[in-house]
Parts: C-alpha cells; sequence; structure tokens
C-alpha cells in the first residue's frame, strides 16, 4: 500500500503540472460556455446607427454608393456583398468576417454591427469544440488523465482525512450532487 501512495502521488504530481494548461483552457471555457444565454462568449458585437440621404432604392443601388455609405465607418475595404430582404425594404450590405450594414431605403435608417473575436475566450472556446482531429486526441487523453487524477487521489492520504474518512464523505456529495440534478431538473 505504501508503494501504490507514492506512485499515486508522482502520478498525480506530473500529470497535474503537464495538464495545467489544457486545465485552464476547458475551466475558462466550460465558464465561458455555461453562461452563453447571458453573453456571447466568442463575439463582442459593436452597434452604430445613423441616417443617410443616399437613395438605396433598388433601381438605384450601385457598388459605388455602398462604398461611399461605408466611408462613413472607414470599413469600405471590407466591403463583400449585398442584397435586399423583406421584399426589397431592406438594404443588407455584407463585410469580411460577420460584420454587416443594414439600411432601410424608405426612411435613410443606417444600422451597422461590426463583429470582433472576443479576445482569449475566442481561442480557448475554439479549442474546447475539439477543431480537428489531433486536438481530440489531445482531447481524449486529457480526458483519460482526469479520471487518472481522480483515482491516484483515492490513494494519496491516508487514515480519517482520506478516502475511508472525511475525504469519503467529499466523494460521495461530489457523486450525488449531479446525480440529484439529473433527476430533479
Amino acid at each position: 500500500m505504501k508503494q501504490l501512495r507514492k506512485w499515486s502521488r508522482i502520478l498525480h504530481r506530473d500529470i497535474g503540472f503537464f495538464f495545467i494548461g489544457a486545465t485552464l483552457i476547458y475551466g475558462i471555457s466550460g465558464i465561458a460556455l455555461n453562461h452563453m444565454k447571458d453573453w456571447d462568449p466568442n463575439y463582442v458585437v459593436d452597434i452604430k446607427r445613423t441616417t443617410t440621404a443616399i437613395d438605396f432604392s433598388q433601381k438605384n443601388i450601385s457598388k459605388d454608393k455602398i462604398l461611399s455609405l461605408l466611408n462613413e465607418f472607414d470599413v469600405s475595404e471590407n466591403y463583400k456583398s449585398y442584397n435586399f430582404v423583406e421584399n426589397g425594404d431592406i438594404l443588407r450590405i455584407y463585410l469580411s468576417g460577420r460584420s454587416s450594414v443594414t439600411v432601410k431605403p424608405s426612411t435613410g435608417e443606417v444600422m451597422a454591427e461590426f463583429v470582433k473575436k472576443r479576445a482569449l475566450f475566442y481561442q480557448v472556446n475554439y479549442l474546447h469544440y475539439n477543431p480537428d482531429r489531433w486536438w481530440m486526441w489531445f482531447s481524449d487523453i486529457f480526458a483519460f488523465a482526469l479520471i487518472l487524477l481522480a483515482i491516484t487521489s483515492l490513494f494519496m492520504i491516508k487514515g480519517k482525512k482520506g478516502a475511508w474518512g472525511r475525504g469519503g464523505i467529499y466523494i460521495i456529495a461530489g457523486i450525488i450532487i449531479p446525480i440529484l440534478f439529473l433527476i430533479f431538473l
């Protein structure tokens, strides 16, 4: 049992150190993804509203007019395409990325939505979604390491503070709480 305790500590320590980065990635992105109803963890949207006197009716539309409007927001170099929606009542101008400008030709109302990736959160969420095969394998190894960390922790401390004492109460509580959520929610 002494050897098992010794190797549990060694494995727990070394595996824990190795996977600190992955733990932070999944921890930060997990918190962000848990609160998607409250905010978009991947993108920041900046909305600007104005009016224009430019005639954007379907029969008078031109790329020059669109670029002229986009110059007011200093984004003409990001222009990709446009189309009319809602029976021609709305002009939608698409920019690179996820940004767009919406014009209501009848009133000249303009709403510009500029979308930018949220620093740090976009990147960690990207990894959380397993973007490719190599990261999937790394994530599987990390998941196995978490299982190994849980198992080795059972043998690290002996006596009344260990898994058969106070630690056991925490283990049982950590198992019961998720089960209760599954039953009652």
